[in-house]
């Protein structure tokens, strides 16, 4: 028992407010790539990696986090990585080497897997029929915290910044925000309780065996709504480590903070509006509306294919308003690509307790880190060197966005999305007879 009597509301504030740093301290590094560039003598192509490495341990880390805050406790988990995240923050303040920074940041980095842990302990409290609501709510806010980033760091950190300790602005952002990493750690582990009754509590660790896990990870819808969440969130995270650097190149925006504004507007909009995602496909299934008839009586099914096409159309609607040279024009358009993120990774992730109401963790483990895999990828495609200019990598990434598309169409079909949740791409087929967990 914390020090202060838990409730499911106390429980979604904080981890809220945890993820909610923890996106902020992920990516406190995009405000600053302009000084650090200069500073290690990094190319842009160079930045790029930077950027990717961002989410480069993300995938086997929320995958591991979901297991091992199922068996732990969520706010023993969370506290760790919150923990040792903020001393190899702080300790990247000091680093003269790039080798050693880049090593640092990318362990800095690992704050992103909280997400795993904070839906599952946001689970642990809320009902069924409140979790949709809820999940969003924290993811929203949560992711949110990129957007923080980019319009507090910079002005609290600006250029010519002279302080205690630095005379270097990101130097000095990424120790202070490694300090509010630790003092966080102390109060999610110190007031955090794991489940709302300790029956609760007993029944996640009696179901976190390897076997459920394998069997849940291999289902069509698991796999479809991984592959879906890589170009969403995956797409989101990427967007999150370049834009900033995308506005002041691209454009020619040398003004820092201005930058970092424009590539607010995107996490604002992928962020704030995700419980919307979460709310429309609440409501479609609820009124038992047919968006696309198609799919006729899966209704979470067609909103979120429906939001997937359309992150698809903003992105290449992202390379057209780049082509133009207006700058205005392309943060209006990765304001659309920022909505269709939030709508579509409200949909899945509204989809998931929906789909796997009794093992909705371990699904949420493995879509979510799967999801970061576009995270690492898409970076590397803004950068390349063998692009003709800074806008055509939208594009492509929008190109390679169709055959999961496609994919999703097939797995949303009637006959397989009603067995979606039994039949899987390993050991079964729709045709089949449900398979047992014990399989």
């Amino acid at each position: 028992m914390g020090l202060i009597r838990m409730t499911k509301y106390r429980t979604l504030l904080l981890a809220t407010i945890g993820f909610n740093f923890s996106f902020l301290i992920w990516f406190s590094f995009a405000p600053f790539t302009g000084p650090m560039a200069e500073e290690f003598g990094l190319s842009l192509a160079e930045i790029g990696i930077l950027a990717s490495a961002a989410i480069w341990l993300a995938p086997f880390g929320r995958i591991l986090t979901g297991w091992l805050s199922d068996k732990f406790g969520a706010p023993t988990v969370f506290a760790i990585v919150l923990g040792y995240v903020g001393v190899f923050s702080m300790a990247s303040a000091f680093a003269q080497s790039y080798t050693v920074f880049f090593i640092e940041r990318l362990i800095v980095a690992t704050a992103g897997i909280t997400f795993v842990i904070g839906i599952q302990h946001v689970s642990e409290w809320f009902e069924e029929g409140e979790l949709g609501t809820a999940e969003g709510v924290y993811a929203g806010i949560g992711n949110a915290g990129a957007a923080g980033g980019a319009l507090i760091l910079p002005r609290v950190f600006p250029t010519g910044w002279s302080g205690p300790l630095f005379s270097t602005n990101w130097r000095a952002a990424f120790f202070y925000t490694g300090v509010v990493s630790i003092g966080l750690a102390v109060v999610y582990y110190t007031f955090g309780e794991a489940a709302k009754s300790e029956a609760k509590r007993e029944a996640t660790k009696q179901n976190a065996g390897f076997k459920d896990w394998l069997y849940t990870a291999t289902r069509y819808g698991t796999v479809v709504l991984a592959l879906a969440y890589v170009m969403t969130f995956g797409l989101e995270l990427s967007m999150n480590g370049w834009l900033a650097t995308y506005y002041r190149e691209g454009f020619n925006t040398q003004n820092l903070t201005l930058a970092a504004t424009f590539a607010a507007t995107f996490s604002v909009a992928a962020g704030l509006l995700r419980p919307i995602g979460g709310y429309v496909s609440d409501r479609v299934a609820r009124n038992e509306t047919n968006i696309l008839p198609v799919f006729q009586g899966h209704y979470r099914e067609q909103w979120t294919f429906v939001a997937l096409c359309f992150v698809v159309l903003t992105m290449f609607g992202m390379t057209l308003a780049g082509l133009t040279g207006q700058v205005l024009l392309a943060v209006g358009a990765g304001f659309l690509v920022g909505m269709g993120c939030a709508f579509a990774e409200g949909a899945i992730f509204a989809q998931v307790p929906a789909m796997f109401p009794d093992s909705s963790g371990a699904v949420a483990g493995v879509v979510g880190g799967v999801g970061t895999v576009g995270g690492i990828v898409y970076p590397l495609v803004y950068a390349a060197p063998f692009l003709a200019n800074l806008h055509i990598g939208y594009a492509i990434v929008g190109a390679s966005m169709i055959p999961i598309v496609l994919l999703t169409a097939w797995v949303f079909q009637p006959r397989i999305a009603s067995v979606a949740d039994e039949a899987g791409f390993v050991g079964s087929d729709p045709s089949s007879p449900p398979a047992s967990s014990d399989d």
